[in-house]
């Protein structure tokens, strides 16, 4: 098995995460944009190969490893729930991260003020929907901690007056597979 990205996305960390609590043995790969470009068709982290096996998206990713260890992937609707909502919120992030890398802000865009204004009241659905005590063994809630942690780590979001949310990752944390995919400090 091989996982490609990088180790500060949350996309990976989450893949990483599901690595680790399922056991297996893999190589990550530290993968940049030319590498995916090159080798993935939607020149995008993360993508996965194991044998002929390819997959190119965390979602894809995800389910393949949790089938394969005689899991189901996203077993209920609420946490399905959960996945997508947490998905749309971080896709918001990482699209206004970049284009603000690139000069381009809230304040001048239309589009990008709507962005913004996605990410909050994303953040306080997923607040009501998600308690400290959700267990990471749920990918609705541990992709959420992989976004919430990426969110801090770049200076995106802020969990004040968020207390389930701020829980949830204090005990995310507390995992041994979380903590060990950190991105570097």
């Amino acid at each position: 098995m091989k996982l490609y990205g990088s180790y500060t996305s949350p996309f990976v960390r989450h893949c990483r995460v599901a690595l680790a609590q399922e056991g297996f043995d893999f190589e990550f790969v530290e993968a940049d944009s030319a590498l995916s470009a090159e080798r993935s068709p939607t020149s995008k982290v993360p993508f996965f190969s194991e044998g002929a096996v390819q997959l190119t998206d965390s979602s894809s990713i995800l389910k393949y490893l949790r089938e394969k260890a005689g899991r189901v992937f996203l077993a209920d609707i609420d946490d399905y729930e959960n996945f997508t909502m947490v998905n749309t919120t971080l896709d918001s992030a990482i699209n206004l991260f970049l284009l603000e890398n690139e000069g381009f802000g809230a304040e001048q865009i239309n589009y990008l003020a709507r962005q913004k204004a996605r990410i909050t009241s994303g953040l306080k659905a997923l607040n009501e929907r998600l308690t400290p005590d959700h267990s990471m063994e749920q990918d609705g809630a541990l992709r959420c901690a992989c976004f919430l942690d990426w969110g801090l780590f770049r200076q995106r979001i802020r969990l004040d007056g968020l207390r389930n949310l701020d829980g949830l990752l204090a005990n995310a944390k507390q995992v041994d597979a979380f903590a060990a995919t950190a991105p570097p400090r």
